[in-house]
């Protein structure tokens, strides 16, 4: 004992201490360890200082009342600990009705008489309630049914405070994990249904989501909405969507508490929903049930980068306390986080329909294709909020003839892409105009030049011609197109490069390719080929490769063999992709 004593300090003991589960586990052997019983103790010390033995920790039960109820709801016994607790004398309270002495607040009768029922069917209840005349804060109830007495056998403790800064920096760790707006709405009331309220509603302001306008809400006028989520504690996410369906457009008057919180940008307390409100979520099946369960509200603005966003409301039962000052003030620090994390997700949800529209304008629309040759193209962009440079056409011109025209601008974003829009419609134009090939890239070539802020641009333009079995095609600092025999043989075909447009080259050469039966063309951009990952070189011999798998088969379709080899080389790029394939029909 003293050798296990030397290192230790006069009054300190070990945090556990191990015993054996029964008496013939005191004989150590082999598995002794595997039965031992490890028992939480707390160091103490005795009164004179010196240390004493430690004591086993137990649950503190201090806390605990007592009380029961009959099958009424009148107090039939009322303990020492229930006294101490809610600060009522038993003579005050024994005999009299629970929902006149203690539960008296707004909704809690209807509380007390479904638990009585659930009592009387034999089942235990069990609430966190406050309000009334229970006294500061929140309290644990649980009912158990009296066996052969009837009623009710209550036991009660208070509830310390959840709120806190642990609760807002949890709140702000799950806000904003994406950019897309229903589901970071979605998060923000994840966060506070059951935690803070039971229940949240998370707005937008229609104008900022349709309309991009960036104005606040000005005092006296009713307020324009999107309702992006909601959650109701105790109800699955269905039955909140079908109450409180996301993506509804909503307008508030401007005395509602919603428009007022948007207008004065501050909180706005209420107890009871507006009349509008009330009646519309009352239409739907269930919703005037629930809504009048809730009889404290709390409106906060959505403030972000100093221009009101929308805003969220937070309600609560009789369960809860009524929402004061300390609620306030943390359901602004929430609403703080999440209008910023909201109005991210609005600028990236902007940023991808921007990026959606440009890249419908640069893909061709139904394409007109002469009935000797058949056609099939892709296009791929680099993200789905991203929009690159790449772009195609098809013409039809006279004589069964087409035009297939690639081209492809340096760099990403809206200017990559407005460039490559302009040089599209002119390309179109001046195709219809039956131009040959190199004065076509000509006049791309001096167009582009006048354009400001334009590094350079590539393209390359043919013409197929299924009479003749040929093909015309001039570049302009494009990469050559590859063409496909039957059988799967492929060749790269060595056109002159030419200069991109842009750079003011005197002249594009053109050349003729005689293509025999059955022969695809291909013609593509670089994010097909080219990656940081891999040269220009593997990227043409894979492009190639997968090009004779797609279409060495005598039942293979353009349009499978598109779709099959973008899919197939997508994974090493890191740019728009783009293919066209076209041959003569046999």
């Amino acid at each position: 004992m003293a050798a296990a004593r030397a290192g230790r300090s006069l009054g300190e003991w070990p945090a556990v201490i191990t015993r054996a589960g029964s008496r013939k586990d005191r004989h150590i052997g082999q598995n002794w360890s595997s039965r031992l019983v490890q028992i939480p103790v707390e160091p103490q010390r005795a009164g004179n200082g010196k240390p004493a033995l430690p004591r086993r920790r137990e649950p503190d039960l201090a806390g605990l009342a007592a009380f029961t109820l009959d099958p009424q709801g009148r107090v039939a016994s009322w303990s020492v600990t229930a006294t101490r607790l809610f600060g009522h004398p038993a003579l005050a309270v024994t005999g009299h009705d629970v929902c006149d002495v203690l539960m008296t607040g707004p909704g809690q009768r209807q509380l007390v008489g479904h638990a009585l029922a659930e009592v009387a069917a034999g089942r235990v209840w069990t609430a966190t309630v406050a309000g009334g005349s229970l006294g500061e804060g929140r309290f644990a109830i649980r009912c158990e049914p009296l066996a052969g007495l009837g009623g009710a056998l209550v036991i009660a403790q208070r509830i310390s405070p959840q709120h806190g800064p642990s609760w807002l920096s949890e709140a702000a760790a799950r806000i904003g994990g994406t950019l897309d707006l229903t589901q970071t709405a979605s998060e923000v009331a994840d966060v506070a249904v059951p935690a803070f309220a039971d229940a949240a509603v998370i707005y937008a302001a229609e104008r900022l989501l349709a309309a991009d306008e960036l104005t606040s809400l000005r005092a006296g006028h009713g307020a324009l909405v999107r309702r992006l989520a909601g959650r109701l504690a105790g109800h699955d996410v269905a039955v909140a969507d079908s109450l409180l369906p996301p993506g509804e457009v909503l307008a508030f008057a401007a005395d509602t508490p919603h428009s007022r919180a948007m207008a004065t940008g501050g909180p706005v307390l209420f107890d009871q929903l507006d009349g509008e409100t009330a009646e519309r979520v009352g239409r739907r099946p269930g919703g005037r049930e629930i809504t009048a369960g809730y009889t404290s509200f709390l409106a906060v603005p959505l403030i972000a980068r100093g221009v009101v966003v929308g805003c969220v409301t937070f309600g609560r039962t009789p369960a809860s306390p009524a929402f004061n000052t300390s609620d306030i003030t943390l359901a602004g620090e929430l609403a703080s986080r999440a209008a910023v994390c909201i109005d991210n997700a609005r600028l990236y949800h902007r940023e991808r329909r921007t990026a959606l529209a440009l890249q419908r304008g640069l893909l061709p629309g139904q394409p007109l294709v002469p009935a000797g040759m058949e056609v099939a193209h892709r296009y791929l962009p680099v993200g789905a909020s991203v929009v690159g440079g790449d772009w195609h056409d098809i013409v039809p011109l006279s004589g069964g003839r087409a035009a297939l025209i690639v081209g492809d601008a340096m760099g990403h974003g809206p200017e990559a892409a407005a460039v490559m829009v302009q040089l599209r419609t002119a390309a179109h134009t001046l195709a219809g105009l039956d131009l040959p090939p190199g004065q076509v890239l000509h006049r791309l070539d001096a167009m582009a030049a006048g354009m400001s802020g334009v590094p350079f641009a590539t393209c390359i333009y043919t013409v197929i011609d299924p009479s003749g079995s040929s093909c015309v095609a001039a570049q302009a600092g494009h990469l050559p197109p590859v063409l496909v025999l039957p059988g799967g043989a492929t060749r790269v075909l060595d056109l002159p490069p030419g200069l991109p447009l842009g750079l003011g080259a005197e002249s594009f050469q053109v050349t003729q390719i005689s293509l025999p039966p059955g022969a695809t063309v291909a013609l593509y951009t670089d994010g097909l080929v080219e990656s940081r990952s891999r040269s220009l070189d593997d990227g043409l011999a894979a492009l190639r490769d997968a090009l004779s798998s797609a279409l060495a088969g005598p039942r293979a379709t353009l349009g499978t063999a598109c779709e099959t080899v973008t899919q197939m080389l997508r994974q090493h790029g890191e740019d728009d992709i783009t293919l066209v394939l076209a041959r003569i029909r046999q």
